[in-house]
Parts: C-alpha cells; sequence; structure tokens
C-alpha cells in the first residue's frame, strides 16, 4: 500500500511469500474459527488468512493503514472469495479481546507483534487465556528463546516463568532480517503458544505470585533470600522446600507457585 512504516509503531511489514504461507501452514485456519489478528499491517497475511476464514478481527492502531486495508485485501485476493473483516482502530494493549468471543466459544490470536510492545501485549493477552485456544505470533528470537528457556540458563527470568505457568510454548521457527520491510536488526521467530485449560501448578493468588517472580527477578544475582527480603524470610522460602540461597534462576514455575502459596496459603 505503499506506505511508510512508522517507528513509533514498530512497523516492519512481512513480505516474504514463503515465509507467509509458512505461517499460514503452522496456523492451519479453519473457516469457522472465531480469530483476531494483532498489527495486520499491509494486509499480507490478512489476505491468506481471509481466503480461509468466514470472518477475521483485525486489531490496527495506525489511522492511515485501517481504512485502507480492506480495499488491499480485496485488490491482492487474485479472484479467491474472501470472508468478512472487521478492522477495529485500537491499540492492542489497552483492546479487550474477550468483547470478540462468542459464548462456549475460544479465540485464536495471531500476528506480526511489533517488538518494542512485544512483553507487555503478550502479558496483556494473557489476561484472558482461559478462552483462548492458541496463539501464533512473530516476535524477536531473542524474546521467544526467553519464553521457551528453561531453569538455570542465561535466558530464563520472568516472561519464562509467566508465559510457562500460563502456556506451552512451542518455537516454531526462525525469519531472518530480509523478510521485512524495513529489515530489523535481528531475527525472529515464529511461536505457537498453546494456554493450558487451567494453570497446571494453581496459584491461591495470582498477584502475589507475579510480584514474587517480578521481585525474584529484578535483582537476578541475588540470591533468594536477599532478594525477596521484603516478602520473605529464609525460614519461610525453606518451608517451600526451596533453599533460600539460591537464585531466582534456578526455580522453575511450580517451585515459584510452590512459594507463593506457601506465603499466601489458601484461606
Amino acid at each position: 500500500m505503499s506506505h511508510r512504516p512508522r517507528k513509533r509503531f514498530g512497523q516492519n511489514f512481512l513480505h516474504d511469500a514463503g515465509v507467509l504461507r509458512r505461517m499460514l501452514n503452522a496456523i492451519r485456519p479453519q473457516p469457522n474459527d472465531v480469530m483476531v489478528e494483532i498489527g495486520p499491517g499491509e494486509g499480507a497475511l490478512t489476505t491468506l488468512l481471509l481466503q480461509q476464514l468466514q470472518h477475521l478481527d483485525v486489531i490496527e492502531i495506525d489511522h492511515d493503514l485501517a481504512p485502507r486495508l480492506q480495499t488491499h485485501c480485496e485488490s491482492n485476493a487474485h479472484g479467491a472469495p474472501l470472508g468478512a473483516l472487521t478492522i477495529h482502530q485500537a491499540d492492542a494493549l489497552q483492546f479487550d479481546f474477550s468483547s470478540l468471543i462468542p459464548p462456549q466459544r475460544e479465540l485464536r490470536v495471531v500476528g506480526n507483534l511489533p517488538y518494542n510492545i512485544s512483553t507487555p501485549l503478550l502479558f496483556h493477552i494473557f489476561e484472558s487465556a482461559n478462552r483462548i485456544a492458541d496463539c501464533h505470533f512473530l516476535l524477536q528470537k531473542e524474546v521467544v528463546e526467553r519464553m521457551a528457556a528453561t531453569p538455570n540458563s542465561k535466558t530464563y527470568g520472568r516472561l519464562s516463568v509467566m508465559t510457562q505457568w500460563r502456556c506451552q510454548v512451542e518455537p516454531l521457527f526462525k525469519v531472518g532480517p530480509g523478510a521485512f520491510r524495513p529489515a530489523p536488526k535481528v531475527d525472529s521467530m515464529f511461536v505457537r503458544l498453546i494456554p493450558y485449560p487451567a494453570p497446571p501448578w494453581p496459584v491461591n493468588d495470582f498477584q502475589h505470585f507475579s510480584a514474587i517472580v517480578t521481585t525474584a527477578f529484578a535483582q537476578r544475582r541475588k540470591t533468594l533470600r536477599n532478594a525477596l527480603q521484603s516478602m520473605a524470610t529464609a525460614e519461610t522460602i525453606a518451608a517451600a522446600d526451596i533453599d533460600p540461597g539460591l537464585r531466582a534462576e534456578s526455580l522453575s514455575p511450580a517451585d515459584f507457585v510452590r512459594l507463593s502459596n506457601q506465603l499466601i496459603p489458601t484461606t
């Protein structure tokens, strides 16, 4: 659409036909799916999805792109019938994803997420995880590596714990900078997230659990005894069968849940 990418929106438009086809094959859209695409940009993936779906919602923050998207998809369909397109000109960080989900249905979420807001956007989407069937995202490779990281690795951190508590994480394939316009300075990766119907490690108080994880990793070189001194004593950490001399990077998501539940027991 000859649109100049805007840095403030983190726009890097995907144009590689081979990558788009691999993404579509991984998503496997079915006609009746309830699906939303975040950041459709110039509509490269949107057009392919509309050829498979009866209806697609998209969220686009750019006020110049949004009104032109429908026309662009129709002109690039090459005669293929398209499903209905509903465009929400909105900020995905503020969007209520649950508003798109009919009763007794689950939402499928896809998108080439802006790298400058990817982590807060993921946490916002996770708020609706119990109504989401799956997510397929193109993200900065380092972000996906952090999401999938295991304890005692350099990339393991808050994002790893909070993502793995909510979802199965399946890195699918790497995408080089040349697949985008403009080319980013980093590699990207396509990832599948499948939320658990219920977290495998139930927490007594989610806000407390989140605060424990955030505080523990805020100064990751400190031991738990020191990093959590405002929230727990060495004795209460040990009572959760966790060595207070360990660092946050040594704890699994299940360990963090056990520690949080030890500090905030069920009532």
